[in-house]
């Protein structure tokens, strides 16, 4: 890998089966990646929760998770970090901002 460059792979999960995932993800770790990202967002379908715990398991602390596709509110990104991503992929920046704003200090 390139020094001073962030690489990150795309694995489509939602097209994926959990075994699928965790080959994978095993496989990104062996390139050096830093970083797995859920999905394009072209795909069957976006991130789920159940994605981003199965591709921690699989990378452990090796690799960093990106979560991106069908996070559109403040709760699903809260469950989508609690399930191990470090970055959020997702359309709806602007709103889901309002939304934690809105919340009681």
């Amino acid at each position: 890998m390139t020094k001073g460059v962030v690489h990150k792979v795309i694995i489509e999960s939602g097209a994926l089966t959990p075994g699928e995932i965790a080959g994978l993800c095993r496989i990104v770790v062996r390139s050096g990646a830093e970083f797995v990202k859920t999905s394009t967002g072209y795909g069957p379908r976006g991130a789920t929760v159940d994605d981003v715990r199965a591709i921690r398991a699989a990378v452990g602390s090796t690799c960093r998770i990106k979560a991106s596709g069908g996070i559109r509110d403040l709760a699903t990104l809260r469950d989508m970090v609690a399930a191990g991503a470090e970055r959020i992929g997702t359309s709806a920046g602007p709103a889901i901002m309002e939304e934690f704003l809105k919340l009681p200090k």
